[in-house]
């Protein structure tokens, strides 16, 4: 069985973060390690307003020798990673440990909170973590920051932040567009360093999709583990979270949840 381990911020309500690779990883059928960065907590009292409470550089490394202490691990997905000293410590054991299948998914703001991270820390991604990328995976706003660019909303758009985070480093890049594009498809931009692919499905127009980008980016990071290659696993990832969004389940008055069964009709099984 392939080994894909999450490097990543905890949500307790299931729907992102290392909660939302893990239950993905299990529904591609690969084994999930994860060693958390980070805790995000939620005031229902506060309109649902997100704080991010870092666990400390230390304690990550120590998750690391943990997993690392194995026979190995066939793919890794880096999610919010709350510091740039986590940032680094990361890439330390993608380098040290000769992680070849890295998707980076470049967390640079939590929903429903303004902490955005730090300057340095985006700095830090593109130093570190997006030179390492099998795979990179950033909305409009995330491709936005790391090209430079600034606001993006056009497919040429997309193409072009495409380019620049290649040249970052990154071996592929996909630019998810999603609802923001204004238009009637979900549409994401996939681009290997020579070739541009637009991936189109459909639009679903609902509010139950809290995790979609954290459950695509897991989603690829085990199809890489496979053996798919980058735009296969991207294609896959793609219906994967059409499926979770169509058949999303809420949670509370505030928000709701891609259900990770749905592609494969997990609450029929038994």
């Amino acid at each position: 069985m392939k080994k894909v381990l999450t490097i990543a911020g905890s949500d307790s309500t299931g729907g992102a973060g290392l909660q939302a690779d893990l239950k993905t990883f299990e529904e591609y059928g690969v084994f999930g390690f994860s060693s958390i960065t980070s805790v995000v907590t939620m005031d229902p009292e506060q309109g649902w307003s997100h704080e991010v409470t870092d666990l400390g550089v230390d304690l990550l490394r120590k998750q690391l020798v943990s997993v690392f202490a194995g026979e190995g691990i066939d793919a890794l997905k880096t999610g919010m990673m709350a510091s740039e000293d986590n940032i680094e410590l990361a890439s330390q054991f993608i380098k040290e440990y000769d992680i070849e299948k890295a998707v980076i998914d470049p967390v640079i703001a939590c929903k429903g909170t303004a902490q955005i991270l730090q300057p340095k820390s985006v700095e830090g991604l593109k130093k570190f973590l997006i030179l390492n990328a099998y795979v990179t995976t950033p909305n409009l706003i995330e491709a936005g920051i790391l090209s430079g660019l600034g606001d993006i909303t056009s497919v040429e758009g997309m193409k072009e932040a495409a380019k620049i985070i290649s040249d970052l480093g990154a071996k592929n890049v996909v630019v998810k567009g999603g609802h923001r594009l204004g238009i009637d498809k979900a549409l994401d931009v996939f681009y290997d360093g020579q070739d541009f692919f637009e991936l189109e499905n459909e639009l679903y127009k609902t509010d139950f999709n809290h995790g979609a980008g954290c459950t695509f980016a897991a989603a690829i990071t085990a199809g890489v583990a496979k053996d798919l290659s980058p735009l296969e696993s991207a294609k896959l990832a793609k219906d994967f979270v059409a499926a979770g969004i169509k058949n999303g389940v809420r949670i509370n008055k505030y928000v709701g949840h891609v259900w990770h069964g749905a592609y494969n009709k997990a609450e029929d099984r038994l």
